[in-house]
């Protein structure tokens, strides 16, 4: 296993704790994260309001790696994210995109079905 791919695995685990600070710590400071299809967030300070408003309503998540590859800075996950919002379970598959730079996330792609995203958010599985 390679040094980025042990940071993603690390990096993935972190959003069970829901603890944005952590989440935060594994961008570049000048970071990106391009959740589809929201436009991209840049840098600490931008990262830590979109994820916590991202995950304000979760009161667990739990993200199950089902495919992780790498080739130089460049790693993908694939994953199924499993999450309670209030009383409501969604269990969202996704697919990652990293660019790592000096062991930290330069970029993050994320790509999922928002439909079934917001089915189960709002309870119609």
């Amino acid at each position: 296993m390679t040094d980025n791919e042990q940071t993603i695995r690390d990096f993935i685990a972190a959003w069970s704790r829901l603890d944005v600070d952590e989440i935060v710590s594994y961008f570049a400071a000048d970071g990106v994260y391009h959740n589809m299809p929201f436009k991209p967030v840049n840098g600490h300070a931008e990262l830590k309001v979109f994820i916590a408003n991202f995950v304000k309503d979760w009161t667990r998540t739990d993200w199950e790696i089902l495919t992780l590859i790498s080739a130089g800075d460049t790693v993908v996950a694939e994953r199924l994210d499993r999450t309670k919002l209030g009383e409501h379970s969604v269990d969202l598959p996704c697919c990652g995109i990293f660019e790592m730079h000096d062991g930290k996330i330069r970029v993050w792609r994320d790509y999922f079905d928002m439909a079934t995203y917001t089915r189960a958010a709002s309870g119609r599985q």
